[in-house]
């Protein structure tokens, strides 16, 4: 009687040590209630000024979350919307140069995401607004032969830190995040 309850225990011992290190990750936090994206290193911008073509042209923000323009020198981007950093050129603007600036921006580039582990082609791509991490895989060639389809965790930056979590095809990836697809066991 021993015999059969030793060898149901080892069982049970050995498929809970395949357990794929994705089941201990807490879930992906949905990103549906903040839409709006928020600008970071990396992120290409073409800002127009009205009638000032000196002004105007393409800007990328720097390492340190800033980007740089005439007359006005370095202006803090990073976590700023794209309406929170033209409302902030039109002040700072206003203030140092041009009486009630016209300043449009757009988004040439967003920052890349990362994509690692059982894809055909891992490594660093351009953003694509409205990503799912299906949409990363796909992306990145496939997944091989070898993946796990539906185990993949998502690094995220948030506030200084980085958390990783288990997410789904279905899960929203944002520029910066770093997807990892994870080996299937058998």
């Amino acid at each position: 009687m021993k015999a059969p309850l030793s060898v149901c225990l080892f069982g049970v011992l050995m498929l809970a040590g395949c357990a794929s290190p994705s089941h201990r990750l807490p879930a992906l936090a949905s990103e549906q209630g903040s839409t709006v994206y928020l600008l970071g290193a990396g992120d290409a911008l073409r800002i127009t000024v009205f009638g000032e073509p000196d002004l105007s042209g393409s800007f990328k923000i720097a390492d340190n979350g800033t980007l740089v323009m005439p007359l006005v020198g370095q202006v803090v981007a990073h976590g700023l919307s794209v309406p929170e950093l033209q409302k902030r050129l039109v002040t700072q603007l206003n203030v140092k140069a041009v009486k009630s600036p016209d300043v449009t921006i757009q988004i040439e580039e967003y920052r890349p995401f990362f994509i690692l582990g059982e894809v055909k082609n891992p490594g660093s791509y351009p953003y694509v607004p409205d990503m799912t991490v299906l949409t990363a895989v796909a992306i990145a060639g496939g997944f091989t032969f070898r993946a796990s389809e539906d185990e993949v965790s998502v690094t995220r930056r948030r506030n200084g830190a980085a958390s990783e979590a288990r997410a789904s095809r279905a899960s929203r990836i944002l520029p910066g995040d770093v997807v990892y697809v994870f080996e299937r066991h058998f």
